[in-house]
């Protein structure tokens, strides 16, 4: 696995890279940074999970469409087999079993592009659960895997993603501490500064990679347009998610 360096000559030229991608801000770091490095990412790979996911992040995965659009890659987009996800299903046999249909999109891409697939990126930070299923994968299909934020400073990499210009919204949100307020809220210097509170109070992770809250970009460097949104907001006491009414492309 490679992490924040540039992309070799072989990187850059043998084969595409495929870059999987929610619309999250941890996936499109990931994608802007392969971008940035000179990596050909051919294509955009979204997973459209069935209820609650171990792997996937979940909300508004519809809107990744038009992010793709927006960033000017075509994206494809994977609906998830069924599986035995009950309460009592074991949560690593219920993550691979999510991976498979991935695996085969994957493996139909690497017949389809030319040169195969070179490489994957992925946003993970610090889940070795994700982390280490993705990493099988890669190997399996002989790809490298380029995981630009995996085991960096948390605020470091908020502050690299403010800099870098990504506007980033708040569109779920689960843990004490993380109100109402917080759904559709823009994840500035200021909010950031408030999850670092949040952090020392609560335990909330800085990047929400326990899950304590789910973002979706609407802007960045590596996109044409912005994404707008008209929403409400669904809140049952403690926990919310944003419901989408409508989004398009400024």
């Amino acid at each position: 696995m490679t992490g924040d360096t540039p992309a070799t000559d072989d990187a850059a030229t043998d084969g595409s890279w495929v870059s999987l991608f929610s619309g999250g801000k941890d996936s499109s770091w990931a994608l802007y940074r392969a971008l940035e490095s000179g990596r050909d990412v051919s294509r955009l790979v979204t997973v459209h999970p069935d209820g609650d996911s171990y792997m996937y992040h979940v909300p508004a995965t519809e809107l990744a469409g038009l992010a793709a659009e927006s960033v000017g890659i075509e994206l494809v987009e994977v609906e998830p087999d069924d599986f035995e996800a009950g309460a009592a299903a074991e949560s690593g046999a219920q993550g691979d079993a999510e991976l498979r249909p991935l695996e085969a999109a994957l493996r139909d891409l690497d017949g389809e592009l030319p040169g195969g697939i070179a490489g994957l990126t992925a946003g993970a930070v610090e889940s070795e659960y994700q982390t280490s299923r993705i990493e099988a994968m890669a190997d399996r299909l002989d790809a490298d895997l380029f995981a630009p934020l995996w085991q960096r400073e948390p605020r470091d990499l908020a502050d690299a993603m403010l800099d870098a210009g990504f506007e980033i919204r708040v569109i779920r949100v689960a843990a004490y501490g993380l109100d109402e307020s917080w759904l559709g809220r823009t994840l500035d210097a200021e909010a950031f500064a408030e999850l670092a509170e949040l952090n020392d109070e609560y335990g909330v992770h800085l990047l929400g990679e326990g899950g304590e809250f789910e973002t979706l970009v609407t802007d960045g460097p590596h996109m044409d347009r912005r994404i707008e949104l008209d929403y409400e907001s669904e809140w049952d006491g403690s926990r919310g998610t944003l419901k989408i009414e409508d989004a398009r492309l400024a």
